[in-house]
């Protein structure tokens, strides 16, 4: 019987995650004088999914500059490793307890247990995989997530075929629509279920509009042909209940079929953890320090909400780190709780809930596109914040500046802050 006890270390700040948030986040902490840190990434390097992304487009907001996600991972790496912060790779975390806990396994370390004063969750998110979708017909070869066939072409040197349908229009299936056809293939159509794209609007332009592939809105793919290795796929039309119309299917002839067909944020932690999650996000519940509803456990990222730009993961991790700053130095001072609620139009905000009298920017996505609107924030009748948009969309992210001000007024007013589109 083996009796050797699990070793036990003790940390000030523990990062779940070496991707963008999570260096993010630990950059700010040690920022702001804190040095007891550990990053845990379960990888063989830092940089998370941005290792794959050789597209540019990235750090305009943070950086200034338009950097491929290899050199804006890079940044960061470089601040971690510049400042001395420590990391695991090639490490699993495989649970974090209520009193944070966290205990993870490596091959060099075994299973072993860290006690730290915060714990910030930046674990990313998954695909959607094919087995969610429920499509008739085999599973043969040639059918890959958007992000897997990205991860085969970018950094393995694969092509996962010539002749490629995409189902669903997300970023990543934007994007790879183009990176397959500069390699070479051939990409007959773009399906997205909804009448309109969930990708953003410079993605439509620059990876479909410039190389004239089309993007067939409110249509899916029915049904999937070839036993060993896929031949082809049926599309076809849907309704406004989004089923199928039999009389406008049509046969496409392909060997590869990539989906595109969203982002689930990975919180099987978080879950097992007992923190709460939102029902529209999946993931945590927070306040404006992005602190889960378990004292000193954080969250920030694409495990919070899928985020539209990594200069917002940034943001939004510098901010939880420097809240996990202040909770160590019980310097944190929670002194109302304002519920953010969302009426539909508007899909979900983060933060949800709003603990302090400070500054707050309170990110939104909207259900469906929307003409000449009025976001406007609202406690019962009284209006505090409103702004004229030209248009919204679910596939862009939107922010709303919330002043101390605001937020006072709104907990002496009853509590409940009302995002809506009128």
């Amino acid at each position: 019987m083996n009796t050797k006890a699990v070793k036990e270390i003790n940390c000030e700040l523990v990062v779940v995650g070496g991707g963008p948030a999570g260096m993010a986040a630990a950059v700010a902490a040690y920022e702001d004088g804190l040095r007891d840190i550990l990053i845990l990434e379960r990888d063989d390097n830092l940089g998370g999914i941005l290792r794959q992304c050789i597209h540019n487009g990235f750090g305009l907001h943070r950086f200034g500059e338009e950097l491929t996600g290899p050199e804006y991972a890079y940044r960061y790496e470089k601040m971690v490793r510049d400042y001395g912060i420590p990391f695991m790779t090639d490490t699993m975390v495989t649970g974090i307890s209520k009193d944070r806990v966290v205990t993870a396994q490596n091959t060099k370390e075994g299973i072993f247990k860290i006690r730290a004063g915060a714990v910030i969750l930046a674990m990313g998110c998954r695909e959607r995989p094919k087995g969610a979708l429920n499509i008739a017909g085999h599973r043969p070869a040639g059918i890959y997530t958007a992000g897997t066939a990205q991860k085969f072409v970018n950094m393995k040197g694969y092509m996962p075929g010539r002749e490629v349908v995409i189902l669903g229009s997300g970023d990543i299936g934007l994007i790879m629509a183009r990176r397959m056809t500069l390699e070479g293939a051939k990409v007959k159509a773009v399906c997205e279920l909804m009448p309109y794209s969930g990708g953003l609007a410079r993605n439509i332009e620059q990876c479909l509009k410039d190389f004239d592939i089309p993007l067939m809105l409110s249509h899916t793919v029915v049904e999937i042909h070839g036993k060993d290795r896929l031949t082809g796929v049926t599309i076809g039309k849907v309704d406004e209940n989004r089923r199928p119309i039999p009389e406008t299917f049509e046969y496409i002839p392909c060997d590869t079929l990539l989906l595109s067909c969203g982002l689930i944020p990975e919180n099987e932690l978080t879950k097992d953890a007992g923190i709460s999650l939102d029902r529209v996000t999946n993931g945590a519940i927070v306040d404006g320090d992005r602190e889960t509803e378990i004292e000193g456990v954080f969250a920030c990222g694409n495990v919070l909400h899928v985020h539209d730009l990594v200069d917002y993961v940034s943001e939004e991790a510098s901010i939880a780190g420097h809240a996990a700053v202040r909770f160590i130095r019980h310097e944190t001072s929670k002194t109302v709780n304002v519920q953010v609620k969302a009426d539909g139009q508007i899909r979900y905000t983060v933060p949800q809930k709003l603990t302090e009298v400070a500054p707050t920017r309170v990110y939104f996505r909207v259900a469906d596109v929307y003409r000449d609107k009025k976001v406007v924030v609202a406690v019962g009748d009284k209006v505090l914040y409103e702004k004229k948009k030209q248009k919204l969309a679910p596939g862009e992210m939107e922010t709303v500046e919330l002043t101390d001000k605001m937020i006072a007024e709104a907990a002496e007013l009853g509590g409940v802050l009302e995002f809506k589109l009128v």
